[in-house]
């Protein structure tokens, strides 16, 4: 083995060996991982089979970096279990893609479940100057020894589950509220909003998306039936960490799609002059401000209301 290059002196590497021990023994990497009968290497196989769209053996092995033989086994104990079903590929009959199935979908949703309320209670315990210094020392870590960490590794678009409704409502309360100083008002504007789309949903006419980046929720975006023919835009919000990837753009461009293929002729939408970002997706897609009107809300704030029209 070839020593470390003269400009790393052993303090650094003591201090990095200090670090991974301490980190590691934190958040319980060396028990029984997320108190399941399973490896820290087997969760983290499960995880990428729950979010990816049917992978192959070859793509799981390369992106993880682990042997084949190994990875093989562990694809073997999951079919055992009836977590895991396989399918010839189109593309290359030498390989299959792995699909999780419900019974492996329900073994691991409580243990998503469970490492997020691992990951809440860690940071439980600081205050929230110290919450966000961590975070960010946790994104520069990771952008230091990782040149793609910018680009998110998985994007996954779903259906709303439970608890989803009130994630969203949260995420416009506390991002409108750090960002522009709007007040509980519109909070209970949105949970309103979640309310009836919950209360009055139409399934066949109606849908709403849950962006998650690696696992984590990240944006959501509703369409909702105003008129047999009109569909409206509502709820479209991102993450911080999630912005400047496209995302937006994703969810703006699902409902686009849906709009269309329900046979509705237009679709509007509601926003406020200063959403810059949303409104340039909204602009770039053909969307044309129709009616600006002033008004003050959320806290005594003068802003501008707009209504977006697309013509479908």
């Amino acid at each position: 083995m070839s020593a470390a290059p003269s400009s790393v002196t052993p303090a650094q590497v003591q201090a990095v060996r200090g670090f991974n021990r301490f980190y590691t023994q934190r958040i319980g990497v060396l028990d029984p991982y997320l108190d399941s009968e399973l490896s820290l290497t087997e969760v983290r196989v499960l995880y990428e089979l729950a979010h990816r769209d049917q992978p192959t053996a070859s793509e799981l092995g390369r992106d993880l970096a682990l042997n084949a033989g190994y990875l093989s086994r562990i694809l073997r104990r999951f079919e055992s279990r009836g977590w895991l079903a396989r399918a010839p590929s189109p593309a290359d009959a030498r390989q299959s893609l792995l699909k999780l199935t419900a019974a492996g979908h329900a073994f691991f949703a409580p243990l998503q479940q469970r490492s997020r309320d691992e990951a809440a209670a860690l940071l439980e315990g600081l205050p929230p100057p110290d919450r966000k210094r961590l975070v960010d020392a946790m994104a520069t870590l990771r952008q230091l020894l990782d040149a793609q960490a910018q680009t998110p590794q998985t994007v996954v678009l779903r259906e709303p589950r439970p608890g989803d409704m009130g994630w969203v409502v949260q995420q416009h309360g506390e991002i409108y509220a750090r960002e522009y100083g709007w007040n509980m008002e519109f909070e209970g504007l949105v949970a309103g909003v979640a309310a009836t789309f919950v209360k009055n949903f139409q399934s066949e006419w109606e849908r709403c998306w849950i962006a998650e980046v690696d696992g984590e929720r990240a944006g959501s975006v509703f369409v909702v039936r105003k008129s047999a023919t009109v569909a409206q835009l509502r709820l479209l919000i991102l993450t911080p960490q999630a912005r400047g990837h496209g995302l937006g753009a994703r969810l703006t461009d699902e409902c686009i799609a849906f709009a269309r293929a329900k046979g509705y002729r237009k679709m509007v939408l509601w926003t406020n002059a200063n959403l810059t970002a949303a409104r340039a997706i909204y602009a770039k897609r053909g969307f044309l401000c129709t009616q600006s009107e002033p008004y003050t809300g959320y806290g005594g704030h003068k802003l501008v209301g707009e209504t977006w029209e697309l013509k479908l």
